[in-house]
């Protein structure tokens, strides 16, 4: 298997290893700080509830904003990084980042709160487009496994650190000064990426068509939207918007489910959501070596999920002790985190050549929608009393994921005979 970035009948030449670690690193610390902006709000509600008056409908249409925004942004993000690089794209979405949180610092009203958290979603949405493009076309073939592990770790520390950050300095001063502060982390990514941007130049290349007798239909087949004919595309979109759901239901309320259906302490239920979290980060490290050795990446994710979604299930039935809930958390995560590796991958080798940035904007998209859906979906579970039902919805989501995997893999399978 040869890089993206190579001609189909040359084979590239491997970086050296510090190289590639210097670009996985700078892609992970600018993946980092976009989840970080995906809770940029939420750990400040209750400080903003107060400050505007505002209802947790209100609050709740602040973060559907933002994935919404996203979701749009992501899709058409794509092809401006197929168009003019990945790297100017990149620094776009960092510096939108940085002028949301100004924003948001010094907003006076819902409205202005509102105007932040769009734009803090028209930043987050050029991030995979650009990353996996500067991924698949920067880093070593081989290395893109272990790429997509830190990738997907330094996502996960991104949702991790902002309630500290935030919450932490809203206590010491006031919420405005925590988010004033927020806005200088994209400034100091910013510095960091550019001093090594000559790493993270992509090259974007024209579309030419060969002088032959079937130029017609090459012309057709590498037309900017033939991507989008593939089945494959639709099935890895319906993949994201399967796992999103899951993944929005354990941020939303795992913790407050998990305190109904075991009665355990706010600080069990949140040590729970934090075993999550920590195993989902070893599982993405273990994954990593696994989608190496493996071209079958739809397998390695059909066990990965089916454990996850038969410990969620188990979850949602109440019969373990609180104790043993916490560590059911944690194999939850385990079991998402070995499946990531393989599906960044799953999605690469379903790529066509010369669309990595279209390909990976219109199916992360699906990502987006599905964490702008799924609050509301799962808030309505808790409001009707349902907490076991949050568990089992998390399983069958993730059971869902499957068959669309399975589907792009066997496809892609197919394709390629």
């Amino acid at each position: 298997m040869t890089s993206i970035a190579a001609h189909p009948n040359q084979i590239p030449t491997p970086n050296s290893l510090k190289q590639d670690a210097v670009v996985i690193s700078l892609v992970g610390l600018a993946h980092g700080i976009s989840h970080f902006f995906h809770m940029i709000l939420a750990p400040l509600f209750p400080w903003l509830k107060e400050a505007f008056s505002l209802s947790y409908a209100e609050l709740g249409i602040l973060m559907s904003a933002f994935f919404v925004v996203s979701g749009i942004g992501q899709a058409l993000a794509g092809f401006v990084v197929d168009r003019i690089g990945a790297r100017a794209v990149l620094f776009f979405g960092i510096t939108c980042l940085a002028l949301s949180a100004v924003v948001l610092a010094v907003a006076p009203n819902y409205a202005v709160l509102m105007l932040g958290s769009m734009l803090a979603g028209l930043g987050n949405s050029v991030f995979h487009p650009a990353d996996y493009t500067i991924l698949n076309k920067c880093v070593t073939t081989q290395r893109l496994s272990h790429a997509f592990s830190v990738h997907g770790i330094s996502g996960n520390l991104g949702w991790a650190a902002a309630p500290v950050f935030l919450v932490s300095l809203a206590n010491l001063y006031n919420w405005r000064i925590a988010l004033m502060a927020a806005a200088a982390l994209p400034l100091i990514v910013m510095i960091i990426l550019f001093s090594y941007r000559h790493l993270l130049h992509t090259d974007p290349k024209p579309h030419t068509v060969t002088n032959t007798s079937s130029a017609g239909q090459q012309s057709h087949d590498n037309s900017v939207f033939h991507f989008m004919r593939l089945p494959a595309v639709w099935m890895c979109f319906l993949f994201f918007f399967m796992i999103s759901m899951g993944i929005g239901g354990i941020q939303s309320f795992s913790p407050t489910a998990l305190r109904e259906v075991y009665g355990m302490s706010l600080a069990w239920a949140t040590a729970a959501y934090t075993a999550y979290m920590l195993t989902s980060a070893v599982g993405m490290i273990w994954g990593g070596f696994i989608a190496a050795k493996t071209t079958d990446h739809d397998r390695t994710i059909t066990v990965a999920f089916s454990f996850s979604a038969i410990i969620a299930l188990l979850l949602s039935t109440g019969w373990v002790s609180p104790i043993m809930a916490v560590v059911l958390m944690g194999a939850v995560g385990l079991g998402a985190g070995i499946a990531g590796p393989s599906r960044d991958l799953l999605i690469r080798a379903a790529s066509p050549k010369n669309a990595t940035g279209r390909v990976y904007g219109v199916v992360y998209s699906g990502l987006d929608i599905g964490l702008a859906f799924s609050p509301a979906l799962f808030g309505a579970i808790m409001d009707a009393h349902h907490p076991h039902w949050v568990f089992a919805c998390i399983g069958m989501f993730q059971m869902l994921a499957i068959f669309t995997a399975v589907g792009v893999g066997t496809n892609t399978r197919n394709r390629a005979k």
